[in-house]
């Protein structure tokens, strides 16, 4: 007992101390999970040593993230996107598996060798590639659902990969023929009960467990059905992620799927990152210290290889340059799962440890390197190609439209409708061309353009233009676009979207007259209904709500007063405007109370 509570402060410490870390440097939890098990395993500082049944264990978490990703793939939404998904996912996978299994066999490794390696390569890592799309908002260009889309099949390609390995351990035998039809008669079998019991029976139990009002119990039974089928996969001779896979699919359109998903997080989680950090410690550090040519040469020719064929899927796409050489970084780095499909080939006796081993450090390794590869884009690869288009620019036909506006995203849209509802001529650009080809289906006129360019501008009739609304997603271009309106087009009245109040802040430097904050207007409307839900007369909550924006707006002026000046000074106009604005609230609320006992309500 004393050695299972050690072991367990060990990881969590591990944990706690290396995963934010990693998130500050912007490596990623996975990395720090990673480094977490480098340090405290056998070639760190030796804190634990019996890796291979940690690792063992924590393949649950595995198993659980699965079925999360299968309660997430609703048949019906993996329709709509089919044809990015296998067009893009497939050609990546089955490109990437070539090259590298022609690479393994002239290596002079066996072909279910070579093959089983190459499909753990061709995988990315899911975590590493998402966040730098989330945090740079590139997950609605296309470059970014174009990335979303191989990892999405990739993730789905993890099941059959699984399923391949056990045929690639027993084809060269010959003797052992009918003992694989039964192995395969189990599996039939075994899918076959969790096609049926996930259709018919799970439901009614999850019916019967929620009106019992247990959370823990209902808990239980999340934990009961994944880790069951995980072990009657095993029993049939088949990986436990599989089934917990189609448990999750057919549970996709459960009126119980967000609760499952709910209850199985944490566990997923903690598991997941248990996994990581047992993977960090099974890495063999030694072979890059003893190979270290070997190894680095390896990574190299990894990132080589998958970056070449996704080079290939960006220009057979059509992707713009300026997102090609982010997107093939993103994803040319291995992935998390490798780990799992190298782990199941030495259980199949297809690979060796030392194999294993090597390959696991090439994997690592090569995540390691995937920040390190968008910084190199970010400073010297991106600037040369950001203003390389592979559609030229439209030119805008000067129909003397008073409004013209810039950006026709989830913002713009909305300000182009209400004008055309009004019979207002608008001259639109944008700079997403699949947007534009779509929504000229729509008999939109759209032009496809920077705006921030002064040429395309004045072709727009910026000179003869009254209003110009800038909606544009990007703060610098916002910015840029409103300096260059402003010094070349005086006579436009400037209607601008801020993101955010530092951009706010901003376009009030730069004396924008108009200035609307995205969410602002919407929040306000939502705080309103709020007050309305408990209880509040509808009269009293409007009345509220126009205090609070009036406040707000006198407030956003006096912080762009003193927006240069030490952050504690905005803290103190904050905390007297808050204090000024409950105090108006408290004498609104007494002025209403005596005019409905004058009996003037």
């Amino acid at each position: 007992m004393d050695g299972l509570l050690l072991n367990g402060v060990i990881y969590l410490a591990a944990a706690v101390i290396a995963v934010p870390i990693a998130k500050r440097l912007g490596l990623g939890s996975v990395l720090g999970y990673l480094i977490a098990g480098i340090v405290i395993g056998p070639w760190g500082l030796k804190l634990i040593t019996d890796v291979e049944a940690i690792l063992h264990f924590s393949e649950f978490g595995v198993v659980m993230l699965l079925f999360v990703i299968g309660l997430e793939l609703n048949p019906r939404r993996l329709w709509q996107m089919r044809w990015p998904i296998l067009g893009l996912g497939g050609g990546q996978v089955i490109g990437t598996t070539l090259v590298l299994s022609i690479v393994g066999i002239l290596l002079g490794w066996p072909w279910q060798l070579a093959l089983a390696a190459a499909l753990g390569l061709s995988l990315s890592s899911t975590a590493i590639a998402l966040q730098p799309l989330t945090e740079r908002n590139l997950l609605t260009t296309p470059g970014g659902r174009s990335a979303f889309s191989i990892l999405l099949f990739q993730d789905i390609a993890v099941i059959p990969m699984l399923a391949l390995l056990p045929l690639l351990a027993v084809a060269p035998a010959v003797t052992g023929q009918s003992e694989g039809w039964i192995g395969a008669a189990k599996a039939v079998a075994a899918i076959g009960i969790i096609v049926f019991g996930g259709r018919f029976l799970t439901r009614p139990l999850f019916r019967i467990v929620a009106d019992t009002g247990l959370r823990e119990v209902f808990t239980a039974v999340a934990l009961l059905l994944v880790l069951g089928i995980a072990l009657l996969m095993q029993l049939a001779g088949l990986s436990m992620a599989l089934g917990a896979f189609l448990a999750g699919v057919l549970l996709a359109e459960s009126e119980y799927r967000h609760e499952l998903e709910t209850d199985i997080e944490p566990f997923k989680g903690l598991l997941l990152g248990l996994f990581f950090t047992a993977v960090g410690m099974s890495v063999d550090m030694g072979l890059l210290v003893s190979q270290p040519v070997k190894v680095l040469a390896m990574v190299v020719g990894l990132i080589l290889v998958k970056g070449l064929v996704l080079l290939s899927i960006a220009r057979a796409s059509r992707l713009q340059w300026s997102q090609t050489a982010l997107f093939a970084f993103l994803l040319a780095q291995g992935g998390e799962f490798a780990f799992v499909l190298f782990s199941s080939a030495a259980d199949f006796g297809i690979m060796d440890t030392e194999t294993v081993a090597l390959l696991t450090v090439v994997v690592a390794l090569s995540m390691a390197s995937a920040p390190l590869l968008v910084v190199l884009n970010d400073k010297l690869i991106e600037p040369r190609f950001v203003q390389v288009d592979d559609r030229p620019h439209d030119v805008p036909e000067d129909e003397g439209n008073p409004v013209i506006v810039a950006g026709f995203g989830r913002f713009g849209q909305i300000v182009v409708r209400l004008l055309y509802a009004n019979r207002i001529g608008v001259t639109v650009l944008d700079h997403d061309s699949e947007i534009i080809d779509t929504l000229r289906r729509f008999d939109f006129k759209v032009f496809y353009g920077d705006a921030t360019r002064l040429d395309l501008l004045e072709a727009a009739g910026a000179a003869k233009a009254k209003v110009l609304v800038v909606a544009v997603d990007s703060q610098e271009a916002s910015l840029q676009l409103v300096d260059l309106a402003q010094k070349h087009f005086p006579q436009l009245k400037i209607v601008a979207r801020a993101r955010d109040l530092p951009h706010a802040m901003e376009l009030l430097n730069r004396k924008v007259p108009v200035i609307e904050r995205e969410t602002f207007r919407s929040a306000l409307w939502l705080g309103e209904e709020t007050l309305k839900a408990l209880g509040q007369p509808a009269y009293a909550a409007r009345q509220k709500t126009l205090t609070f924006k009036q406040h707000n707006e006198a407030l956003l002026q006096q912080l762009h007063a003193h927006w240069g000046e030490d952050i504690d000074k905005r803290i103190t106009l904050q905390r007297q405007a808050r204090a000024r604005l409950q105090q108006n609230l408290e004498a609104d609320e007494k002025a209403q109370e005596s005019a409905r006992g004058l009996g003037w309500d």
